[in-house]
């Protein structure tokens, strides 16, 4: 098993739960669960992300939400708007989700516009540890290679930090093709979040190798006891 991590596994984590019936019971555990790890965030709905951030005010786990979530059809102004309400409630990340049906019309200018209105906004705001950064869900399942190339290549151009493989709730996850594919498109010049589908350790192992700087997972706590136990 290869260990030789560029960071402690602990902080590749964003430390997920989106689902819709999520209770405030379950998000307190998830934070709770974050900091007694040192997870490098928490992605949480909208709803909680004031929550998220005054629970974890004193620790090194930033508050990730999602916008546009799941599926990215809304209107860029919605998007917007959802971004600077999640920001001005202490988010220190936004992890939009591009407007999948414009990519797959290779309208790819309606894609970068939007990207880099939203870029605008989180990198005008401050979060945890400097400008809020905007991670782009690309949605790799619903996308060919060449879509996922010039994806990676509008992110980039529009001034998003992290392009990112998945919401989880499509057709796929995260697949190692996807984020070689990924990583061999936009190389050093921005970070890459693989989510979906990540549940066991040698998931995580495979992400990381593959090029990942991050993994959204509901079982972080279950992957970073299996990697204690071994």
């Amino acid at each position: 098993m290869d260990t030789n991590f560029a960071l402690p596994l602990n902080r590749y984590f964003d430390h997920t739960l989106l689902k819709a019936e999520a209770t405030e019971e379950q998000i307190d555990e998830l934070l709770r669960q974050a900091a007694e790890y040192d997870f490098a965030a928490v992605c949480v709905n909208g709803r909680f992300v004031r929550r998220a951030a005054e629970t974890l005010a004193e620790t090194d786990v930033s508050t990730a939400t999602v916008v546009g979530f799941p599926l990215g059809a809304m209107a860029s102004a919605a998007k917007a708007e959802e971004a600077r309400i999640a920001i001005a409630d202490g988010a220190d990340e936004i992890d939009m989700v591009i407007p999948i049906g414009a990519a797959k019309a290779g309208r790819w200018d309606q894609v970068e516009e939007e990207i880099a209105l939203l870029a605008r906004i989180c990198h005008e705001a401050e979060g945890k540890a400097g400008p809020v950064l905007l991670k782009v869900i690309l949605e790799t399942c619903l996308l060919d290679d060449e879509e996922i190339i010039l994806a990676c290549q509008t992110c980039r151009v529009a001034g998003a930090d992290f392009v990112k493989t998945s919401t989880g709730f499509s057709t796929g996850g995260a697949t190692a093709a996807a984020l070689s594919l990924m990583k061999k498109t936009v190389g050093d010049t921005m970070k890459i979040k693989a989510s979906g589908g990540i549940r066991t350790l040698s998931d995580a192992l495979t992400m990381i190798e593959a090029g990942a700087d991050r993994l959204g997972c509901s079982a972080s706590v279950k992957i970073m006891e299996e990697y204690r136990n071994r």
